[in-house]
């Protein structure tokens, strides 16, 4: 069922999260969307030693205890497959399955504590039919 795991860290600025993460700790870019010339960077994707780190912009301020700063991410082999069985389990969907522009289809379900965990597979809908 999963592939693989990281958290992503939601940040305000991501110009100054790669100052600290990538120039200060010596982590590599290894993913940028979107790519170089195409706009500011929404997302990132930092090999940092032998772990991956996702940073991407966050919707508004973070910080409060309701929302924490973080999310967590996990490859599937199937989005919508996953969320549904979650969800029967008393799992909170705040977002259903969907397609996203970079290819891939994601969904954001809570775990008991309310940490926000994102399901994501490669592919949209269409590419599984």
């Amino acid at each position: 069922m999963i592939e693989s795991a990281f958290a992503i860290l939601e940040v305000e600025d991501i110009g100054a999260a790669l100052g600290f993460y990538r120039d200060g700790l010596g982590g590599r870019l290894t993913y940028r969307f979107p790519p170089e010339g195409q706009g500011e960077p929404v997302y990132v994707s930092l090999q940092v030693g032998r772990s991956e780190l996702g940073i991407g912009l966050a919707d508004g301020p973070r910080g409060s205890a309701a929302q924490a700063p973080f999310v967590l991410w996990f490859y599937v082999d199937d989005v919508d497959t996953v969320t549904a069985a979650l969800a029967a389990r008393g799992a909170p969907v705040l977002e259903p399955p969907a397609d996203q522009p970079w290819g891939e289809r994601v969904s954001l379900v809570a775990d008991p504590f309310g940490t926000r965990v994102r399901l994501g597979a490669s592919g949209t809908a269409a590419d599984r039919t």
